[in-house]
């Protein structure tokens, strides 16, 4: 699978920067997924679940109060007011 660059970034430095093949959370107009060569966007997120696939099939979850998520080309950036990675 082809992957793409996740950064999630709070208020207290970046949390988490690495290569993924998938970002599930929930935007501004509903659910969303984004994956490689996704279409450029910017959305703010609302509080809730975050959930990173890595290519070799692993998942992390987070949650977040809400932020920014941009998605350029070849980067995604979460900018988060709060993240917390679940146990």
């Amino acid at each position: 699978m082809t992957t793409f660059k996740l950064t999630v970034s709070s208020p207290d430095g970046d949390l988490f920067s690495g290569e993924i093949v998938n970002l599930s959370l929930r935007g501004a107009m509903g659910d969303l997924a984004v994956m490689a060569g996704h279409v450029p966007f910017i959305t703010s997120v609302v509080p809730g679940e975050c959930k990173i696939e890595f290519e070799d099939g692993e998942e992390k979850i987070g949650t977040t109060e809400g932020g920014i998520l941009t998605v350029a080309k070849d980067k995604v950036t979460l900018l988060a007011g709060s993240f917390k990675w679940k146990e």
